[in-house]
């Protein structure tokens, strides 16, 4: 069997009709903006998964669905998840609906009631899920300091001439007395 044949398609629509039957379930709550509608943005082949931004009328979420199950790692209903981005780390919560099947989610965005019509809402997911593949928008206070940058830090701070000859400008606080 070729392995092409074994891979799942494009989860926009399926994913759709979950949450417009959601959307229809909620209508007149006040978090729900009714300039909004549901639409799948920019679903994409990413590591083998779908990943793509569901906006609604309530929140937007990035959504990864399975595309070759041989490298689908599915997460039970609410546990958790972190992938790494270029931009960054993000968390994914394990979702199932019995109509899609499995998927992750990681909320970008909740409620939307700022925005004025559903046009600037999709420009706004397109944007994020551009951003993702960017490393311009990592935010630098979430990723740890390589080996100098520790270095540098530690030398700064008041040290023993115990605790330097023991290395401990290196960071890490290891204890050399065992």
């Amino acid at each position: 069997m070729n392995r092409d044949e074994t891979l799942r398609g494009d989860p926009s629509e399926p994913l759709a009709r979950v949450f417009r039957a959601a959307a229809d379930r909620m209508r007149g709550l006040a978090f729900v903006n009714p300039a909004l509608r549901v639409e799948a943005v920019g679903f994409a082949p990413w590591q083998g998964a779908w990943l793509g931004v569901m906006v609604t009328p309530w929140c937007m979420n990035l959504v990864l669905a399975p595309r070759d199950p041989a490298v689908w790692i599915p997460l039970i209903a609410g546990t958790k998840r972190t992938y790494r981005f270029p931009a960054g780390e993000y968390e994914f919560v394990g979702a199932q609906d019995d109509a899609v099947g499995d998927y992750q989610v990681c909320s970008l965005l909740s409620p939307l009631l700022e925005y004025d019509d559903h046009e600037t809402a999709r420009f706004v997911a397109t944007l994020a899920r551009e951003a993702l593949f960017d490393p311009a928008h990592a935010d630098p206070s979430a990723i740890s300091p390589g080996p100098l940058a520790r270095v540098a830090a530690n030398l700064d701070a008041p040290m023993s001439k115990r605790a330097f000859l023991r290395g401990r400008f290196l960071g890490g606080g290891r204890d050399d007395r065992r």
